[in-house]
């Protein structure tokens, strides 16, 4: 792109004028002249331009220099061209490039940079990557009061080019008074951390959990200058939280500057007196919880091999109670229905927690800001997010502890409905089971209703105020009874024990619930791009096979409704429009000729992938390597979005042929 000579020659002096303001050319002198002090040799002359540069780019003046020019374009909503070097900050809501923004005034912002990363050394062979190539890459995801924040990825590597700014707010009128500007003593009692997750996304688009860490920030408020620059060592999830996986430097600054800081001691010492409180509560709890369990195992010693899970470690290996898990969480306007919600929590992904080596399941229940920004996890994290959904939209929601078939460990959430219906929901796959207790007192004789749902036994349920354990004769689900106000079926916990330590601010080690976010993804451009990546995938396959390939547009077409119908039918568990749907595809296909149909949903948006999982099915492989006479085939894509951008991909595969005998 070249520029008229007058737009040149302004540029120029605007260029001129942002140097001058900066001193850089006393700057380069002083470098110039200490640079040939120290490093030229006594038989060297003079200094190469290249020289100069180099040790221009290591005392950071050129960083320096990018960092001060500010670029203003017409057009806000075009896509601006990566500088690797420029500050970007990606909410979860919008992704916008934040060079000024508007800041109230009478507003206290924390502004977090982060300034780079170094000691990844999982990555320490890392080859740099091409220009257009694709690589894995690492994100940095943020919860503070409320606000979520997302880096721009950047290329994994041993020392991680992270340069991103984060402006938070720090008082809020929902978690305060909002009349006024926060002072340093007000700031000191907010007690909320700022959650940090690293995500890794491989070239495959797979997520992995890197880190999560608990930032103070308060340290902050003790700086001289409303400043400070801090080093925090990430440490692994899992088995490997012992171990550090890299550092990331941070620098945390005030705006507006305070007018008055607080002296490191007073600082230091709200910080110790927060941290013995949780430790004496937490302390107080334990002692509770071994009473309870001794109690509940005097009812019947079998108690002893029942499934009641009191505490839990989180990917820090930090043990919670399983109570910290839950809390009424309100979707807004993303969610519409408590089935929607148990939609949205299906399409998540699945992944058990890796283990090194053999030995069983590795047990980790993820905090949900960890579970929702990789997008996938346990049962244990689906039943959580599942009940306090539900229990967000006024249900008396609980997550159910037992096994299912073969003694498999497994969690689902339970509703109970005011007039005693009991409703299972399996949150992996979104299913609803009404619960009908058999009663084992009855003759052989009278017919007992088979039941429907999966699960085997139950030890516990739990929501965010109760937490009841099964200490019926029989944990068996077929014949339980779920009268939870029948202390001689449930043994409940103290409500007031369990509100000490998980109710919100009770304790300062408790991560606050992120709010969830609208989803980034394009759903009609996706469609798009997953259907072509499809259609080549096709002709190419058929292609091998000698085969030729005549794709039909209007029977795609025809194939939507289909589509919108299954996710409708998934999401409220009735089935509409099928007949508009059969009557359109009779139409379609002439008299002598034969139509196939084969629908399939996915959770992810690889096209490749898909299409390898269907060729697996003998009934697609048979539409997609059709032969016959004027064989004419279609495809169609439907991708609905969810919260978190998370998504259901739904693919039908369709041909028509005539049929010879």
């Amino acid at each position: 792109m070249s520029l008229p000579p007058e737009k040149a020659s302004e540029l120029k002096q605007l260029i001129h004028q942002q140097l001058s303001k900066m001193d850089v050319h006393g700057r380069i002198r002083e470098i110039l002249a200490e640079t040939i002090r120290e490093e030229l040799a006594p038989d060297q002359q003079q200094l190469s331009t290249e020289d100069l540069i180099k040790a221009l780019r290591r005392r950071g003046i050129i960083d320096d220099v990018m960092k001060e020019l500010n670029f203003v374009t017409d057009n806000v909503d075009q896509e601006l061209p990566p500088s690797p070097k420029q500050p970007v900050c990606f909410t979860d809501r919008q992704s916008t490039l934040l060079k000024k923004t508007n800041i109230d005034p009478t507003r206290r912002y924390l502004y977090l940079q982060v300034l780079g990363g170094k000691a990844f050394l999982e990555h320490l062979q890392e080859p740099e990557p091409l220009p257009g190539q694709v690589c894995s890459t690492f994100t940095l995801c943020l919860h503070f009061r409320n606000q979520r924040f997302r880096s721009k990825p950047v290329p994994c590597a041993c020392e991680p080019d992270f340069h991103d700014g984060f402006l938070l707010e720090v008082h809020r009128e929902n978690l305060g008074d909002g009349t006024r500007m926060a002072d340093s003593t007000t700031m000191l009692s907010i007690s909320d951390p700022i959650h940090m997750v690293l995500i890794k996304t491989d070239i495959f688009g797979e997520t992995t959990l890197v880190a999560s860490y608990f930032l103070e920030w308060r340290s902050v408020l003790g700086s001289e200058n409303g400043a400070t620059n801090l080093t925090v060592e990430l440490m692994g999830v899992g088995t490997e939280s012992k171990v550090s996986v890299g550092i990331l430097n941070i620098k945390l600054e005030m705006y507006p500057s305070l007018s008055q800081t607080l002296s490191q001691e007073v600082v230091n010492t709200q910080l110790a007196l927060e941290r013995q409180k949780t430790a004496e509560k937490e302390r107080l709890f334990l002692v509770y919880a071994k009473q309870w369990w001794r109690e509940y195992l005097q009812i019947r010693p079998s108690h002893n091999s029942r499934l009641v899970k009191i505490f839990a470690q989180d990917e820090n290996g930090i043990n919670r109670p399983v109570c910290s898990y839950v809390k009424p969480l309100r979707a807004g306007r993303l969610l519409d229905t408590p089935r929607q919600a148990a939609r949205f929590v299906n399409v998540l992904g699945y992944e058990r927690a890796p283990v090194i080596g053999g030995g069983g399941k590795q047990e980790q229940w993820c905090t949900l800001l960890a579970f929702l920004c990789r997008n996938k996890g346990d049962c244990e994290d689906h039943a959580n997010l599942l009940c306090s959904l539900l229990l967000g939209y006024g249900l008396e929601a609980f997550v159910c502890v037992g096994t299912k078939a073969k003694g498999v460990p497994h969690a689902w959430v339970m509703t109970c409905g005011t007039d005693g219906t009991i409703t299972f929901w399996e949150s992996l796959t979104g299913h609803r089971y009404i619960h009908k207790s058999s009663n084992p007192d009855e003759p052989p004789v009278a017919e007992q209703p088979k039941p429907l749902y999966p699960y085997r036994t139950i030890g516990c349920v739990f929501n965010h105020q109760m937490f009841l354990g099964n200490c019926q004769p029989s944990d068996s689900v077929e014949i339980c009874v779920f009268d939870l106000n029948d202390e001689s079926k449930w043994k409940p916990m103290s409500e007031e024990a369990i509100k000490s330590v998980c109710a919100p601010g009770a304790t300062t080690s408790l991560p606050p619930f992120p709010p969830l976010c609208a989803s980034t993804i394009d759903a009609s451009v996706t469609s798009n791009e997953i259907e072509m990546q499809l259609r080549l995938l096709v002709s190419e396959h058929r292609k091998d096979l000698g085969l030729t390939t005549v794709w039909e547009d209007q029977l795609s077409y025809l194939l939507s409704p289909a589509l919108a119908s299954y996710e409708f039918e998934r999401t409220t568990s009735i089935s509409a429009g099928n007949e508009e749907f059969q009557d359109a595809i009779r139409r379609a296909v002439p008299d002598g000729h034969t139509f196939k149909g084969f629908p399939i949903h996915f959770v992810y948006r690889n096209a490749r992938r898909a299409f390898a999982t269907c060729l697996r099915s003998p009934f697609c492989e048979e539409i997609i390597c059709c032969r016959g006479d004027q064989v004419r085939l279609a495809v169609r894509v439907r991708v609905f979005t969810y919260p978190e951008s998370a998504c259901a991909v739904w693919i039908m595969f369709a041909c028509k042929y005539r049929s010879v005998l």
